[in-house]
């Protein structure tokens, strides 16, 4: 015991590096809202007592800018154990940015890379250091774009059916005419048995969400439609969640980075799952914290994008339902990183043989994407 003390008494972070990487899609993409045809990268490395954590979030290149201007100088010296006295002074050290968008998804990518560092220190797996709660996360295949022909569509689908994957989310919001030959075409491609669902990505009014609602359960057995409306507008996701089919949930929450957010969000009775994303809603930490407020109002919760990340988070927070296979994200995670799991019967499980989360960087490969 005297000599754990004195190892672990202190850990001064010696040294943050900092990178943005802008990946091109493999085609072009779009949802019901937004057309992009790249991805922007933000990876932080944390360096303290012989190791490094690893950090990243799916941002604007000025994140990364953030992290090095404002961030670097207030936690460099700090002890990297202390991870909730540093999201606290890194939320504060941004006040005057506010404590949303940028800023937090900033303070997302440290708060990932101080408790990948920490976990490495003690040399256990992540969600050996959270917690664990299941030995597996549960995953949705997400693509879908509105962009892609039908052919595209069908494809992609079943290329997850056979991974194993047995839930399949689709954009929808676009063309409203052509969504409904599309989504029963996904039903096709998917058979009877699977769970379909749709984002609609803030596309519609309350009207037209309640009437697509309808159509797409009663056309496709459609069970989950994800912001039909404008994140904010929690009087008309309260409306929708109590008049939408009895069998659809209501889901939103992927643009929610306060915790403020997340507690209005929940009183407000405005949805069936809450959905959170640990490189925009405060990193590990804040993860976390939601996971808390979806148990104490007893809702499920389910992860946003990022799949390598969530493993862990995602196996040690008891409300967690599942994790989107989000198409873009998987392809960067699984071409700029070692460690990124691969599905297996429809879940991701983490690696308990690697430390931390369990994932390493490529700098070298990226290094081409660099911003």
């Amino acid at each position: 015991m005297p000599a754990f003390t004195t190892r672990f008494s202190t850990l001064p972070i010696e040294d943050v590096r900092v990178g943005a990487f802008r990946i091109p899609t493999d085609a072009p993409e779009a949802d019901g809202t937004l057309i992009w045809e790249a991805t922007t990268l933000i990876v932080v490395e944390i360096a303290a007592g012989g190791e490094r954590g690893l950090g990243y979030t799916y941002a604007n290149a000025g994140v990364a800018t953030t992290i090095a201007t404002d961030l670097e100088p207030l936690i460099r010296g700090r002890d990297a154990m202390d991870i909730p006295a540093l999201w606290a002074a890194m939320f504060a050290r941004l006040r005057n940015f506010g404590d949303a968008g940028s800023s937090a998804m900033a303070v997302s990518a440290v708060d990932i890379a101080l408790w990948d560092l920490t976990a490495k220190q003690l040399g256990v797996p992540l969600v050996a250091l959270l917690g664990r709660a299941r030995e597996a996360l549960p995953i949705y295949g997400s693509g879908g774009f509105t962009s892609y022909s039908d052919e595209q569509l069908q494809q992609q689908f079943r290329g997850w059916t056979e991974l194993g994957l047995t839930r399949f989310k689709m954009k929808v919001g676009r063309e409203a005419a052509r969504d409904r030959d599309r989504v029963k075409l996904a039903r096709a491609a998917i058979g009877d048995s699977a769970l379909l669902f749709v984002d609609a990505n803030s596309a519609y009014t309350r009207k037209q969400a309640l009437e697509f609602a309808r159509i797409f359960a009663d056309e496709a057995d459609v069970r989950w439609l994800e912001q039909p409306l404008a994140p904010s507008d929690l009087t008309g996701l309260n409306f929708l969640r109590q008049h939408v089919p009895p069998r659809v949930e209501i889901a939103e929450g992927e643009y929610g980075y306060t915790l403020d957010y997340f507690r209005r969000l929940l009183e407000a009775e405005a949805i069936d799952v809450v959905m959170a994303d640990v490189t925009r809603c405060g990193g590990v930490t804040g993860f976390m914290k939601v996971a808390a407020l979806c148990e104490a109002w007893s809702l499920p919760l389910s992860s946003h994008c990022a799949p390598a990340l969530h493993v862990h988070p995602g196996c040690a927070a008891l409300p967690v339902r599942h994790a989107e296979y989000f198409h873009d994200h998987v392809r960067i995670e699984r071409d700029l990183f070692d460690g990124a799991p691969e599905p297996a019967a429809g879940s991701l499980r983490p690696d308990l043989s690697r430390p931390g989360h369990g994932l390493e960087f490529k700098w070298a490969d990226a290094e081409s994407f660099a911003v």
